[in-house]
Formats: C-alpha cells, sequence, structure tokens
C-alpha cells in the first residue's frame, strides 16, 4: 500500500516538473510564460506545485510554446490524463443531455397530439385514417418519450 502512495505522490509530480524544467530551458520566467498562454503567473505557480493543472487548450498551446508533443506532457501523469478524459466527457455530456431532452419533449408532444386527435375523433366525427392505421403514430411516442426519459436522467446521474 506504501508503494501505491508514493507512485501516485511521483506521478503527480511529473507535469509540475516537467513545465518548470521546459520554461526554464527556454529562459522563460513564470511571468513570461503566463503572459504567451495570457494566464496569471499565479496559474504557472501552481502548474509547478503540483496544486493545479491546466485545459486542453493550454497544454496544446504549451507543446507549441515548447516545441514538444503532448504524450511528452502528459504520458506520465496519470492524474493529468484522468482529468483530461473527464474534461472531454464533460465537453460530450451536454450535447447528449440535449438529444435526449428533445427527444423526450417531441415524445411527449406527439402522445398530446394523439390525445387532441382521439378527442376530435369522437366528439367531432373527424376522420383522420392515415393517422389512425400507422404503426408509428401508435407506439414512437411513447418510446420516444421513454428513451429521452431514461437517456437525460442516466446523464444526469452520471455527470453530476
Amino acid at each position: 500500500m506504501q508503494i501505491n502512495i508514493l507512485w501516485i505522490g511521483v506521478d503527480h509530480m511529473y507535469f509540475s516538473s516537467k513545465i518548470k524544467e521546459e520554461r526554464q530551458k527556454h529562459n522563460m520566467s513564470q511571468q513570461q510564460l503566463g503572459e504567451k498562454l495570457t494566464i496569471s503567473r499565479q496559474s504557472i505557480s501552481k502548474w509547478e506545485r503540483g496544486e493545479s493543472y491546466p485545459s486542453i487548450e493550454l497544454l496544446i498551446k504549451l507543446s507549441d510554446i515548447f516545441d514538444i508533443t503532448l504524450d511528452e506532457l502528459v504520458k506520465e501523469d496519470h492524474s493529468l490524463k484522468e482529468k483530461l478524459i473527464k474534461d472531454s466527457q464533460k465537453l460530450v455530456y451536454p450535447r447528449w443531455k440535449l438529444f435526449f431532452d428533445i427527444l423526450l419533449i417531441i415524445g411527449f408532444l406527439f402522445i398530446l397530439a394523439k390525445i387532441f386527435i382521439v378527442i376530435g375523433i369522437k366528439l367531432f366525427d373527424l376522420n383522420i385514417v392515415f393517422l389512425k392505421d400507422s404503426l408509428f403514430f401508435q407506439i414512437a411516442p411513447f418510446f420516444m418519450t421513454i428513451i429521452g426519459a431514461i437517456g437525460s436522467e442516466s446523464l444526469a446521474k452520471k455527470y453530476k
């Protein structure tokens, strides 16, 4: 167990020492690097102390500034890799959530339309045959609503 704790500590420090090493190799102060990235010197300091990580956009800029690959910046730092994976999942989440929410609303609207059509047929003796015999109109609203609700709810729980 002690080995794992030591490994996590070394792993966490890889990125911070790599940034400091590259900055010094390029004869830059924290202030100068911050200006190139349009961020504060304090942000650079936090990275070098291992207190925070940059966004993927800043990692790309850093790789360009230092002329190294992203792989060289993040490969050995498992904590940073996990952060990048979580960040990318959060970017995808709103799109899928919106998709399921729209599916839910459309399904609900179809159910309402079906109710009004059934009422119209009963009260006003309307003859709407094309919707009456349509298998799509019979089951699709129900499935759309169920799939939309389940998808939206599961994403909301997964990405709290």
